[in-house]
């Protein structure tokens, strides 16, 4: 973990000081016309290791671009800057780099930092691409300027709260963090629950962010015994809720949204996170017969970063930016691209495909629900 942080904080610096004043349009190198990206991300801060691995599987995808010998005419450079995953931080970000000549923001980390960063895009008129767990509330009406590579909270919850009742855990619990994406998780599992016309939940509980002062949460939803508890948090709290609620004699099932972070939930957890269950909104990082996999495996191959589930989305969002400036047959003419973007509704990046106009169901994506053993093996 210590090399990727070194790798991504170094380029992002080396990033930050070859960046180039606002011209209004796209900047010029050596011939080649240069795309301009913004990613405001945490790399450090309670949600680095996710930001860490998505903000270096963007890069991978982008570097393997630009170095490519059938370059098209045009470049990507990805100015990556530090948010601390304060999305008062990501705001603040978003306006510096419109302002230092980005062509648009891309891949901003955290639910919060995402609604900052898109209300800056939408009050500069800015394309907003593929935030890394934004709420729902960003899914909004076709003229937007906010497209989404993963799908909703709400196709997440939907999946969770329909295995709990296959399995016949009719009585569900949520916690989460008290934050806008642990209130926004809520929600979506609350609808989620309307539409498959089930009870209502029997308990919910809030934690400090990824913090593990969790007794207060532990001991409110101990009471109501519930047969499974869905989690929106991130790896620290979700680790020390699962422990000390398994310590009271607890043996049901948790279920996690996408964003916890396999990775780090493991090395928080270790063997405890046998069972848990988390939902994945892209393929197997190790899935290497997925043709998208195999070209991120073999890019991984070439780099010092370890292969995961939120540096392979960082990777698949990259590429589907590519393939967005691609359709638009205009580099670096927004409204070309955006109009690619709105068109790009079941988009084949490589064995997986994505909608970017997708509402809060998305009929096509297929999200899958893994279950971990004791090892760190994922089973599907």
């Amino acid at each position: 973990m210590e090399s990727r942080r070194q790798f991504v904080l170094g380029t992002a610096a080396a990033g930050a000081l070859a960046w180039l004043p606002a011209t209004g349009a796209l900047a010029q190198a050596k011939g080649s016309r240069k795309i301009v990206l913004g990613q405001s991300v945490p790399l450090t801060g309670a949600a680095d290791q996710i930001g860490l691995a998505f903000a270096g599987g963007s890069k991978l995808y982008f570097d393997a671009f630009n170095g490519a010998k059938n370059n098209p005419g045009y470049t990507f450079e990805l100015r990556q800057v530090d948010d601390g995953y304060q999305p008062a931080k990501a705001g603040e970000n978003a306006k510096k780099l419109l302002a230092d000549g980005a062509d648009l923001l891309f891949g901003f980390v955290g639910t919060a930092s995402a609604e900052a960063g898109a209300a800056v895009a939408k009050h500069e008129g800015a394309i907003f691409f593929a935030p890394f767990a934004a709420s729902d509330a960003l899914r909004g009406e076709a003229g937007s300027g906010v497209f989404h590579v993963r799908p909703s909270m709400a196709d997440e919850a939907f999946k969770m709260v329909r295995h709990c009742a296959t399995l016949g855990q009719t009585r569900i619990a949520v916690v989460a963090e008290d934050d806008a994406m642990g209130r926004a998780g809520l929600a979506a599992v609350n609808q989620a629950i309307q539409e498959l016309k089930l009870a209502p939940l029997v308990g919910s509980a809030f934690v400090p962010v990824n913090s593990d002062k969790v007794d207060a949460a532990v001991a409110a939803l101990g009471k109501v015994q519930p047969q499974a508890i869905i989690q929106v948090s991130l790896f620290n709290s979700t680790a020390a809720f699962i422990r000390k609620m398994r310590k009271t004699g607890y043996v049901g099932s948790f279920l996690n949204f996408s964003v916890v972070g396999i990775d780090p939930l493991f090395a928080a957890l270790g063997k405890e996170i046998s069972g848990v269950v988390v939902s994945q909104v892209v393929p197997s990082p190790r899935s290497s017969a997925t043709p998208i996999v195999k070209e991120y495996l073999a890019a991984i191959d070439n780099s010092d970063q370890t292969a995961s589930y939120e540096s392979l989305e960082g990777f698949i969002a990259a590429k589907t930016l590519s393939e967005a400036v691609r359709r638009s047959g205009k580099p670096g003419d927004k409204a070309a691209l955006q109009k690619a973007m709105a068109s790009m509704t079941d988009y084949d990046v490589g064995g997986f495909r994505i909608n970017l106009r997708a509402g809060v169901r998305d009929s096509v994506r297929s999200i899958d629900l893994v279950t971990i053993t004791a090892e760190g093996k994922v089973v599907r």
